[in-house]
C-alpha cells in the first residue's frame, strides 16, 4: 500500500490512506513501515487532526497505535482503551441521568481532554465500532488558525491572561451536580493555564479555552465569563472546523495541545459504542502552571 494524506479543505485535519495502523505497533514496527509512520507524525504535526477509514482495530492495537505518541494516560481508573457508549455491562442502554450519560452530554460542549487536571492531555484517539444512524458524530475546531485570525487589540488583551480548569464546574453549568465525588479526577485547587499555549513542536500559538475554563485572574466573574465565551464563540466558525461523520472501523487521532472538539447529540435509543485512547502530556510543556494567578 502507498501511504496517502489528503487534507480536508478547513484548516485543520487530513484523511490518511494506504496504511495499516494494526502494523504500527510501538513496540515491533517493522522497518519497512517506519517512513510511514514519519509521515504519518509529520501530518499529526501539521493538520492535528487525522482521519483513518476502515481499520477496525481492536483494543490492544488502539493502544500499541497510542503508545506511539507517547505514556497512555490513566483514565476513570483504567488505562488502555476506554469504552464511551451509552450501552451498560448488562448490555442494556443507560438512562440519561446516570454518571456515564452526564459526562457524555457535558462532551457535547467545545473542549481539550484533560485541561482540569495536573497534566493535560497530548492527544487523545478516538474509534467506531457501533453507531447511530444519523447524530453522533464528532467536531473539531483549529485554535492555531483561531490565534491567528485575532484582531491584534485582543491578541494583546489576552497575551498574559490565564483561566483556571475544572471538570465539576463545567458539568455544573449544565445541572450536573457532583455531590459525591464521582469524577475522581478532578482537582483542588483547578489547575491554571494561559489563555495562550505555543505549541512545543511547531512552536505555533493556540488559544487554550473551552468549557472547563473559567475564572481569570484579575478579572470578575462576569467579565472572565464574557471574554471567554466571545473566545469561544469566534475561535469555532469555519473554516476552522471540521465534522467527522463516523462510520464502523474508523480511527481518528487529534493533537489536544491546539485543538477542540466536541461531541454531537445523537438518539439515545440507538447503540453507539466508541473507544478512547488518551495520550499523556509531556510534564515540561502540559503542566499546569505552579505559579500564582497571571
Amino acid at each position: 500500500m502507498t501511504l496517502s494524506i489528503e487534507p480536508t479543505g478547513a484548516t485543520l485535519g487530513a484523511r490518511v490512506g494506504g496504511v495499516d495502523l494494526a502494523r504500527l505497533d510501538a513496540d515491533a514496527l517493522e522497518v519497512a513501515l517506519e517512513a510511514d509512520w514519519e509521515a504519518i507524525l509529520d501530518a499529526f504535526h501539521e493538520h492535528a487532526l487525522l482521519i483513518f477509514g476502515s481499520q477496525s482495530l481492536d483494543t490492544k492495537a488502539q493502544v500499541a497505535f497510542g503508545r506511539r505518541f507517547g505514556e497512555i494516560e490513566h483514565l476513570y481508573g483504567r488505562s488502555g482503551a476506554i469504552p464511551i457508549t451509552n450501552q451498560g455491562p448488562d448490555g442494556k442502554l443507560l438512562p440519561d441521568s446516570t454518571l456515564p450519560m452526564q459526562i457524555m452530554r457535558g462532551n457535547e460542549g467545545w473542549h481539550t481532554d484533560s485541561s482540569y487536571m495536573p497534566l493535560s492531555a497530548k492527544a487523545s484517539i478516538l474509534s467506531a465500532q457501533v453507531v447511530p444512524a444519523s447524530g453522533g458524530g464528532t467536531e473539531w475546531a483549529d485554535m492555531r488558525a483561531a490565534y491567528d485570525a485575532l484582531a491584534p487589540e485582543m491578541r494583546e488583551r489576552i497575551a498574559d491572561l490565564c483561566a483556571f480548569h475544572s471538570i465539576r464546574r463545567s458539568q455544573a453549568k449544565i445541572g450536573h451536580q457532583d455531590g459525591e465525588g464521582s469524577y475522581g479526577f478532578d482537582v483542588d485547587p483547578p489547575p491554571l493555564r494561559p489563555l495562550v499555549k505555543r505549541h512545543p513542536v511547531t512552536g505555533r500559538p493556540a488559544l487554550y479555552i473551552g468549557r472547563h475554563a473559567y475564572g481569570i485572574p484579575g478579572l470578575s466573574e462576569a467579565e472572565s465569563e464574557a471574554l471567554l465565551d466571545e473566545l469561544l464563540d469566534f475561535a469555532c466558525r469555519p473554516p476552522r472546523v471540521y465534522e467527522h461523520r463516523w462510520e464502523p472501523g474508523d480511527v481518528v487521532v487529534w493533537d489536544n495541545r491546539c485543538l477542540l472538539h466536541r461531541a454531537r447529540p445523537y438518539d439515545h435509543t440507538e447503540l453507539r459504542r466508541m473507544r478512547h485512547t488518551r495520550i499523556a502530556g509531556d510534564p515540561r510543556t502540559e503542566s499546569a502552571l505552579e505559579a500564582a494567578p497571571c
